[in-house]
């Protein structure tokens, strides 16, 4: 019988399957379609919708645990499979701080952790005049530009948008009264550069954690991680580890999780946001970590003892393959080994869309420099078919 139940067939649940295949660990998923990423490789696989609870039920019978590809299924539907005996790690009490930003910001004061100033307004509950006017009184006290986001869905800067002036604001009002979200305001950090922390905790409430890894964004959509972050004070480092771990313990999470940080000009770090699942900005560990986030998280998740998340090699850069000119990934990865055979490459089986995460590639070794060029030069050939980055 299958160990393990994941819901959602991104490339996420597709990279569980390696590490699960060295464990002996079997996973059955419940997938959006026939061939999504996951599907294409765990066997024991079925098409349905995660907002069915009826789908739910049917793919964790027999099964005493299930975990996630994504942070989206209903938190009833989730205290209705604890109810039916399903272990849910991270379970609905955790989950619903990934799943509504408000809700996070609120819990991350309620821990004092660092966070920029904010407030949340409910149009629906409050009308929308009413909630303008907050907003614009938000902007008047802390300062113009801020940021407005919805609270539910948005993801690789969707559903984010730069605030001005009171006319930037419909934009923002009209996607919460199609969706019935909230929206969250914060204050524009003005920050030196993003930072992830990540931890992987079991229920028994061991934790390890890995190196602070710096991450580059492009339109929202994270491009590159260099793992450890250079140049980061050990003051700055243990800060953002601390609160990663602060979250993990104050959440009750299970499993892996991710704390996207701000360092600021001054050396401080402010939570931006979190993920209780594999994270993009962890992907360099599957080849620079004694133990990658994907196996740590299975290992969590089934409460099996923890692995090693020390690097193996001084520096590990990951690169994102985004979809571009390149439509054939699969004949285009022999040009790419061949230019950089010692880069890994990773593929998704994804359709190729103009800037969609179909791939990425990790590089490491003992020069930085060295190992940027060969992870640039690797995801630009697999991108736009360039020789150079």
């Amino acid at each position: 019988m299958p160990e393990l139940a994941v819901i959602g067939g991104g490339q996420l649940a597709r990279m569980m399957q390696q590490p699960a295949i060295a464990l002996g660990i079997r996973l059955r998923l419940l997938a959006e379609g026939p061939d999504v990423s996951a599907a294409q490789v765990v066997v024991d696989h079925e098409v349905g919708d995660y907002t069915d609870l009826d789908a739910l039920h049917r793919i964790t019978a027999g099964v005493g645990v299930v975990t996630f590809d994504h942070e989206h299924v209903p938190p009833t539907h989730l205290r209705a499979l604890q109810e039916s005996g399903i272990a849910c790690r991270p379970g609905p009490q955790a989950l619903i701080y990934a799943q509504d930003k408000g809700d996070m910001r609120e819990k991350l004061a309620e821990l004092s952790l660092p966070a920029p100033a904010f407030t949340v307004v409910d149009p629906a509950q409050h009308g929308e005049e009413s909630a303008r006017e907050a907003l614009v009184a938000f902007g008047d006290q802390i300062g113009w530009p801020f940021i407005v986001k919805t609270t539910r869905g948005g993801y690789d800067g969707k559903g984010v948008w730069k605030v001005t002036s009171a006319d930037d604001l419909d934009e923002p009002f009209a996607a919460v009264t199609a969706s019935g979200a909230r929206l969250l305001a914060e204050a524009l950090v003005d920050f030196r550069r993003e930072l992830s922390a990540q931890v992987a905790r079991r229920p028994s409430g061991e934790m390890v954690v890995y190196p602070v890894v710096e991450s580059r964004q492009r339109d929202g959509i994270c491009v590159e991680v260099t793992a450890p972050a250079p140049d980061l004070d050990p003051a700055t480092a243990a800060e953002a580890t601390a609160v990663a771990t602060s979250v993990a313990e104050g959440l009750d999470v299970v499993g892996m999780l991710a704390v996207e940080l701000f360092e600021t000009q001054d050396g401080r770090v402010l939570v931006n946001e979190f993920a209780m699942r594999p994270h993009n900005t962890g992907h360099w560990s599957i080849d620079g970590a004694e133990t990658s986030q994907f196996e740590n998280h299975l290992r969590a998740v089934l409460d099996l003892p923890l692995g090693s998340p020390a690097p193996r090699q001084p520096w590990a850069v990951m690169v994102n393959i985004l979809g571009g000119s390149v439509t054939d990934l699969v004949a285009q990865r022999a040009v790419a080994l061949a230019a950089e055979p010692d880069v890994h490459i990773h593929l998704y089986g994804k359709e190729v869309k103009p800037g969609r995460k179909v791939g990425h590639v990790t590089a490491t070794g003992d020069d930085l420099d060295d190992v940027l060029r060969r992870a640039r030069r690797s995801a630009a050939i697999l991108t736009d078919g360039e020789e150079t980055a």
